[in-house]
């Protein structure tokens, strides 16, 4: 009896805090669809009224889709929670590399999540609505979109970052559907070279940026992340990079989702204070 009494307060108090999960369904005028997403919300966004929220937008691989995450590592609930953030996982096609295809007007997953996605969120939950209170970052495919919409719309995001980021698209030739979004190698070379993160990050915008980067040492495109970060030392941009033993996979993911959301609190913490 004792033992369920003591279960069922620890329902009540944890319960009464429990993040709120929303899947919502965010129409698109650049694609003139809707497209679904997933918004968590901390458990005190529906008892504090008179408060505001930073929020994280995170990114998936290719192959997935807005709700990997939720339902891939569901203890994002207990981040947003923990670390007072709204987190916002939007459909990013299924290999869009966020970018807006040059040659496909149906995927413009740049526009939707560095613009259309944020509008939305801030006009339907309290938010920062601010650069300083919007941090972006996924894995893999979404890792490379991470630094990509950050460093392109430094506007919108104070912070980016990547977990096993794909971060150099320009050798991606097979089987990822790069091709399919940019076009031939040879006709479109220009949106290649430019549109990997790799060279993105020549570009660094006049508003600075926080960033973390991570990867597995077992990891399949670790040269990758080594290239970016190398060259993030050349070119004097600050950063933030660790590997840490694993590969590209959902146990890594789960790992260092909770490195980068305490990495984007502490960098909240400093802008909005």
């Amino acid at each position: 009896m004792k033992s369920f009494l003591l279960s069922f307060l620890l329902l009540i108090v944890f319960g009464a805090n429990a993040a709120i999960v929303d899947t919502v369904e965010i129409f698109s005028n650049s694609m003139h669809r809707p497209v679904k997403t997933v918004v968590v919300r901390p458990g005190n966004y529906t008892t504090e009224k008179n408060k505001y929220f930073p929020v994280l937008y995170l990114l998936h691989g290719a192959f997935g889709s807005y709700s990997n995450w939720i339902r891939k590592v569901p203890h994002i609930q207990q981040l947003a929670d923990q670390h007072q953030m709204i987190i916002v996982c939007p459909d990013g096609g299924f290999t869009s590399w966020y970018f807006d295809s040059p040659v496909d007007s149906t995927y413009r997953f740049e526009t939707f999540v560095a613009k259309e996605v944020p509008q939305y969120v801030d006009a339907h939950y309290r938010t920062i609505e601010d650069r300083k209170g919007r941090a972006i970052t996924g894995l893999s495919m979404g890792g490379h979109g991470g630094i990509f919409l950050a460093f392109r719309h430094a506007d919108q995001f104070s912070a980016c970052g990547s977990m096993s980021g794909a971060l150099h698209v320009s050798v991606i030739t097979v089987g990822y559907d790069v091709e399919k979004r940019l076009g031939s190698p040879e006709t479109n070379k220009q949106y290649w070279t430019d549109w990997s993160a790799l060279n993105v990050i020549d570009h660094y915008p006049k508003d600075s940026l926080a960033i973390i980067i991570d990867c597995g040492t077992e990891d399949r495109v670790l040269a990758m992340n080594k290239a970016v970060h190398e060259k993030m030392i050349r070119l004097k941009i600050p950063h933030d990079y660790t590997e840490r033993p694993g590969e590209h996979n959902w146990a890594y993911w789960e790992k260092a989702i909770d490195y980068q959301v305490l990495y984007f609190r502490r960098h909240f913490d400093r802008m909005l204070h």
